[in-house]
């Protein structure tokens, strides 16, 4: 980008029908974080939809490789082509971590087949408490409050993990396990000697993640693109425009433009918009256990994401992430 044009994207001036337009840095910040906010709890719809009929680990392989060509164009076109280039230790790391957090949003694509997409999203919701658990697990001190915090959250989410819906236990757990994946690739990520620019370590993990997951997918199942419905098709291109492109860089600026304390509230916003979408387009059941469960869940999460100063790339979770 010209310098000119780089100077107007970052003072908040655009033009329209040839004249110069501000727009203040309150509108522009909360502007991104509504994007994350809709964009990243639509992501749970987006993976039921392109489920529904593309296999699901093709359909996360594939999203992966597609999102990080754009990412990597992206990447190059708005910070030049030198970001790409990284320490071998710093690729090793983006490898570590783009297995774990590509594989784990793998295992959700698999079992949203079988769980509501609002109880899949409150159960990767916690996926903070399980950062806390690793930092105990390592000798980190987290507060009081927090632990207290994680151990009534797990109290909520054994609420919400019991098979309600006609649900199998085994997805379920599946979904569980996804959480701890994505916790554990997260919490790495802030402990690995990763590329300093966001945009080229996440480029490169949904690399890693589309490369590894693409020759299982193609192992274990036959994708016929005849096969695929409009629907699925739809939802698949959601994925990887909204979900994994632009909501990644409406969070990565607000990292840079916003308070950590105010981006992260994502964390708990997320699963309201997805259990909203769920109850309103899928027309799935909201029975009273799962409320309480919920409500506990996103309780602590809230908790915990206040009184702990996580690094914001732990932070980041579900579908729409990794998509971080």
């Amino acid at each position: 980008m010209p310098d000119g044009r780089r100077t107007q994207a970052l003072s908040g001036r655009f033009r329209l029908s040839g004249q110069y337009w501000s727009v203040s840095s309150r509108t522009r910040s909360w502007a991104a974080l509504w994007t994350v906010y809709i964009i990243w709890g639509s992501t749970y719809l987006g993976i039921e939809l392109a489920g529904e009929t593309i296999p699901p680990l093709f359909a996360v392989a594939m999203r992966f490789l597609a999102a990080a060509a754009l990412m990597l164009g992206f990447t190059v076109w708005r910070r030049g082509v030198h970001v790409l280039r990284v320490a071998p230790r710093e690729l090793a790391s983006c490898a570590v971590v783009g297995t774990l957090l590509p594989c784990a949003n793998g295992l959700l694509f698999v079992a949203e087949r079988h769980v509501p997409t609002g109880v899949a999203s409150l159960i990767m919701g916690s996926v903070p408490l399980w950062v806390v658990l690793l930092r105990t697990a390592t000798r980190d001190r987290p507060a009081f409050a927090s632990l207290a915090g994680v151990l009534v959250g797990f109290g909520g989410l054994a609420l919400v993990v019991r098979p309600t819906g006609g649900a199998p236990l085994w997805s379920v757990l599946l979904v569980l396990l996804s959480a701890a994946m994505w916790a554990t690739g997260s919490f790495l990520s802030s402990r690995l000697p990763m590329p300093r620019d966001s945009f080229a370590a996440t480029s490169y993990e949904m690399l890693v993640g589309g490369l590894i997951l693409l020759p299982i997918a193609l192992a274990t199942s036959h994708p016929h693109f005849s096969d695929f419905s409009g629907r699925s098709i739809g939802g698949w291109l959601y994925l990887v425009s909204f979900g994994s492109v632009i909501g990644y860089t409406a969070y990565v600026w607000l990292l840079e433009n916003v308070p950590v304390g105010k981006v992260v509230t994502y964390t708990y916003v997320n699963p309201v918009v997805a259990v909203a979408l769920g109850a309103i387009i899928l027309h799935e059941a909201i029975t009273p256990t799962i409320v309480a469960g919920a409500a506990l869940v996103l309780v602590c999460v809230a908790l915990v994401v206040r009184r702990e100063s996580i690094p914001p790339e732990s932070e980041a979770i579900g579908a729409g992430a990794a998509d971080t």
